[in-house]
């Protein structure tokens, strides 16, 4: 959010900035999905909802696991929240205690850390490197001094884009529901993914959370639209918690998020992703260009996590350079790597090919 800031102050006097650091789609909504909001405009009252959410989409959520992951999930399993972040403070509160330990990845979403060290829980991060892909593992888990109360895993992660194997991702699963940790799988790049496929991790037990969202693969982020399935045990903690901190997730966009699920959105989306997909092979073969060799195979999402340590020590000071003399906007790592950060940048590729190469055009002539 920093960055978009000075990317706005920017705007206002160059009309030159390529957003390589977004975070979001560069699409609307599909067409069907904005027919859907027209219709709930005109005929709807848009009232509060259920707590939980509407029965038809939480419904509709529920036949998406049936259709992708060949799981039956009854829509009362499904809560309907303001957003993913919204339903993983939800999951944060109605799990956990002040001084639990709750254990997530490094490099990771922010948004984990702050959220988890606000609510007055200890964190553990978790060094996640190359040689497991920026994902964590069952040998990781068992050597910790510490059994964690939480463990937050995210796959496709942000900022890597990397998927964690289906085997890892049932012994992870096994090993946190035989040692009475609490298992937060974030899903919401899911749809997005490179010839690799994306497991959910409730195709192996249900006594994790998984977070779901409209925001990332129905290109639906403003709506603020997510999920979470619960366990039995969290269902009424976290309904009652929505009840009072946000009443309902937006009533316009549950009505319109039901079509975001059918087949001609689908037909839509998926071309979003082979655009997603050209974008990638486009830049991993430019990025030698830049001299970076060293980057996160980017399974899914739409980012790169690129070694910059020949270029810089200080990834927040060189983006922030980069911006004022050559327009382009990326993201600095240490957010995501309070510890090795600094020679790391999240590169964004979810834009048009024409700008990614102009963004890569102007970065080439700025190392070189």
């Amino acid at each position: 959010m920093e960055v978009l800031k000075a990317v706005a102050q920017r705007r206002r006097t160059h009309d030159d900035v390529v957003l390589l650091c977004v975070g979001q789609p560069s699409t609307p909504a599909t067409q069907v999905v904005l027919s859907a909001a027209a219709d709930a405009l005109n005929t709807d009252t848009l009232g509060y909802t259920e707590a939980v959410g509407t029965l038809a989409l939480r419904t509709a959520i529920a036949g998406h696991y049936a259709d992708q992951y060949r799981i039956e999930v009854d829509p009362d399993q499904v809560i309907v929240t303001t957003g993913s972040s919204g339903g993983f403070l939800l999951t944060l509160l109605a799990a956990f205690d002040a001084g639990d330990l709750v254990a997530i990845t490094r490099p990771g979403y922010p948004a984990y850390r702050n959220d988890i060290v606000s609510l007055g829980c200890r964190l553990l991060e978790l060094d996640c490197g190359p040689e497991v892909r920026y994902q964590p593992t069952v040998a990781m888990l068992e050597g910790l001094p510490e059994k964690p109360s939480g463990l937050v895993i995210a796959s496709p992660a942000n900022p890597t884009g990397t998927i964690i194997e289906r085997s890892e991702l049932a012994a992870i699963s096994a090993w946190c529901e035989a040692n009475d940790v609490l298992l937060i799988s974030d899903e919401i790049y899911h749809g997005i993914s490179f010839d690799r496929p994306t497991d959910s991790a409730w195709q192996f037990g249900r006594e994790s959370v998984v977070v779901g969202s409209l925001s990332k693969y129905q290109s639906m982020t403003g709506w603020r639209v997510g999920w979470l399935l619960v366990p039995d045990a969290l269902r009424r903690p976290v309904e009652l918690l929505q009840g009072n901190l946000a009443i309902c997730a937006p009533a316009i966009s549950q009505a319109a998020g039901v079509a975001a699920f059918g087949p001609d959105a689908r037909a839509e989306l998926d071309g979003h992703v082979r655009r997603y997909a050209a974008n990638r092979d486009l830049l991993l073969a430019r990025l030698p260009e830049l001299g970076i060799t060293s980057f996160a195979p980017p399974d899914g999402a739409f980012y790169a996590w690129c070694d910059i340590g020949h270029l810089t020590d200080d990834s927040q000071a060189w983006c922030a350079q980069v911006l004022a003399e050559t327009g382009v906007a990326l993201t600095p790592g240490i957010d995501f790597d309070p510890v090795q950060g600094r020679r790391f940048m999240r590169l964004s590729f979810c834009g048009t090919a024409d700008e990614l190469n102009e963004g890569l055009d102007r970065l080439v002539r700025y190392v070189g």
